[in-house]
């Protein structure tokens, strides 16, 4: 079995994606992924406030007492969480109603705490910071690759322009909520059996030349 990259960055991104590998943030991957925009806006929210979070948390690591570890990790997050609402609200209104409630509730994502307290708070602030961005970069990454899908063929359209015309016919499912657990299903398998094949040991010259024989 392949290693996992040194890298925390390129690790985060691809061999332990938060969506397809640690399957967390399930809340808002499956309510905001009917659309690209929606869903690169809250990936992009979300990786502001990893960085800012995983950041925070490794400066002050050694200061924080291990009795109130979580509760400072959440309020150092809904502080990031803060000022990412008026950002989001400065920069569009639109985007800010789409994603409505869930743009607060990144301050309890399962990926906001759990890199805080696998990784932010055992290493660096360097190394915090890049684990922070590319689980940020990952997740959005999951949720563009969901959001792709579920507008193409929910709405027949791209970032909201057309792709084949007047008289296609969307398959309003995948807009539904079934449409996002079916499409989330369906990148778990690509996933899985991608990871299956790269991990399957090569067949010998010996077992090539048995099963031609």
């Amino acid at each position: 079995m392949s290693q996992p990259l040194n890298n925390p960055l390129l690790n985060a991104i691809w061999k332990e994606n938060p969506i397809f590998v640690q399957v967390l943030g399930m809340c808002p991957t499956l309510a905001v992924t009917n659309s690209v925009r929606n869903a690169l806006a809250m990936g992009l929210a979300t990786t502001f406030v990893l960085v800012c979070s995983n950041g925070l948390i490794s400066m002050i690591r050694h200061q924080v007492p291990k009795q109130v570890r979580i509760a400072t990790y959440i309020a150092i997050a809904a502080t990031a969480v803060t000022v990412t609402d008026y950002l989001v609200k400065a920069i569009s209104i639109d985007i800010y109603k789409a994603l409505g409630p869930f743009l607060a509730l990144i301050v309890v994502n399962c990926i906001i705490l759990a890199r805080a307290e696998a990784f932010a708070a055992k290493n660096p602030v360097g190394r915090s910071l890049l684990d922070g961005l590319g689980n940020g970069l990952g997740f959005t990454l999951g949720l563009t690759l969901l959001g792709t899908v579920r507008e193409v063929l929910g709405a027949g359209s791209f970032l909201g322009l057309s792709l084949f015309g007047p008289n296609f016919e969307p398959w309003v499912l995948f807009l539904l909520p079934p449409g996002g657990f079916i499409t989330l299903a369906a990148w778990l398998l690509i996933f899985a059996w991608y990871k299956e094949r790269k991990t399957k040991p090569a067949p010998s010259a010996q077992a090539l030349l048995d099963a031609r024989s």
